[in-house]
């Protein structure tokens, strides 16, 4: 047999060089041609902004790859609107502090966010300023919202003659804050609310509200993120850890509970359920309900169990937030409620549901479940990231509402992204 003929130890070292220098070429030119790809992607994105379709069922989100990153939240311009539609309120304050200042804390977060675009033409959104919560002139101290409708009127006519950008997108990219009980249909009624409907002009644009429902409502037909109400984030700086505190008040209460809940408006206020948790529990020394302004009420709410959340005349309360930043398990009772901010605050989690026809069983529920999970629903109830994301923080600091809002905002502008346009491929307008 004849011998194969030896190759030479320095042939096999280049042959094998050759190799791993094609592989190694192959391999660079691979990641030039990525790297390419997705440079020429990320400058499509800033240079196409998107804008919203109206028709997008609300808080359907996408959420950022990143969320943890202030670079993956949007970019907000903040028009600057003339003091007589914002600031000039602060003069009252309670303008800055009440339930419904949701409106004034986005707006001086939004000032101070990193992600603001000076340049109006960088922004993915356009913040409208304007404060309707802060006219304090009723007999009974709450906002008069009559001028709501023509106070938005005005300043939106003001931005559509000064610069382009509603025009162009018919408002659809446009952000306003309604946090009042029924919304942008700015009545505190709900059958006046749904007559009055939604305006017009705002019907485009994204409303950020309290109110929202399961199931459809005349007041959240407009495009539009869930908030909570406002609470001082020093509520969080002001009482001890939840987990530190001594509950010694097994159910609390204290608002509103008319004996004949009929009032002169000729309506039934909390759809008299109040008016039951009062007749039912009036005289139970486990339920410590008050009618009247007395004591510190938050001090009581983080010496409770469980703290009671009805509705009023709209379906939210502050209490919501109270409660879960006091440590004290809410007790909904409000039909069909929606609540914002679900994937973080994990309300089911954290929170017991009793339908408005059931509150004569309050009590019965409540012990089996004081008997059964409450410790392990306590345990998800103090965790931090929870509350924080329910009070809005000035500056915004991540995972605060102000941050959420944002986020959910981010998510809204990549499902646009991802929406095929009527003759396929993606679509780079919300307009």
């Amino acid at each position: 047999m004849a011998r194969r003929a030896q190759v030479p130890h320095h042939t096999h070292k280049a042959l094998s060089l050759k190799k791993h220098y094609k592989w190694l070429l192959w391999f660079s030119l691979s990641v030039y041609l990525f790297l390419s790809t997705t440079s020429s992607y990320s400058s499509f994105l800033f240079l196409h902004p998107l804008r919203l379709n109206s028709n997008l069922p609300a808080l359907a989100l996408i959420e950022p790859k990143n969320p943890s990153s202030h670079s993956s939240l949007p970019k907000v311009y903040v028009y600057e609107l003339p003091s007589r539609f914002n600031t000039d309120w602060l003069a009252n304050q309670r303008c800055g502090t009440h339930l419904f200042a949701a409106e004034v804390a986005i707006h001086e977060a939004l000032l101070q966010y990193a992600g603001r675009a000076l340049d109006p033409e960088e922004a993915d959104f356009f913040f409208l300023p304007v404060y309707v919560s802060c006219n304090f002139s009723t007999v009974n101290g709450f906002p008069d919202l009559h001028h709501a409708r023509p106070l938005f009127a005005a300043a939106i006519e003001l931005v559509t003659g000064e610069f382009p950008f509603w025009n162009r997108s018919r408002g659809r990219d446009h952000v306003l804050v309604a946090s009042h009980d029924y919304g942008a249909c700015f009545h505190a009624m709900e059958d006046v609310a749904i007559a009055d409907g939604i305006p017009e002009f705002m019907k485009n644009s994204i409303i950020l509200q309290t109110f929202g429902l399961r199931r459809p409502h005349t007041c959240q037909e407009a495009e539009h993120v869930l908030i909570p109400p406002y609470v001082p984030p020093s509520i969080e700086d002001e009482w001890p850890l939840p987990e530190m505190s001594t509950r010694d008040n097994f159910v609390f209460f204290r608002g509103k509970m008319e004996v004949h809940p009929k009032n002169v408006s000729g309506r039934f206020y909390s759809k008299r359920v109040r008016t039951e948790i009062l007749r039912k529990y009036g005289g139970n020394p486990r339920f410590r309900l008050e009618r009247k302004r007395s004591g510190d009420y938050r001090r009581e709410m983080a010496r409770s169990v469980f703290c009671l959340c009805p509705l009023g005349w709209a379906p939210w309360s502050p209490r919501l937030v109270e409660a879960v930043a006091l440590g004290c398990v809410p007790v909904i009772v409000a039909d069909d409620i929606r609540l914002p901010f679900t994937e973080t605050v994990g309300w089911p989690e954290i929170s017991l549901t009793v339908a408005e026809a059931e509150v004569n069983r309050l009590e019965e529920i409540l012990d089996r479940v004081a008997a059964t999970n409450l410790s392990t629903i306590q345990r998800k109830l103090w965790e931090p990231a929870r509350r924080r994301a329910l009070l809005f923080r000035r500056p915004m600091a991540e995972g605060d509402a102000t941050w959420h809002v944002l986020r959910a905002l981010e998510g809204m502008r990549l499902r646009q992204l991802r929406r095929p346009r009527d003759g396929g491929g993606e679509t780079d307008t919300w307009r």
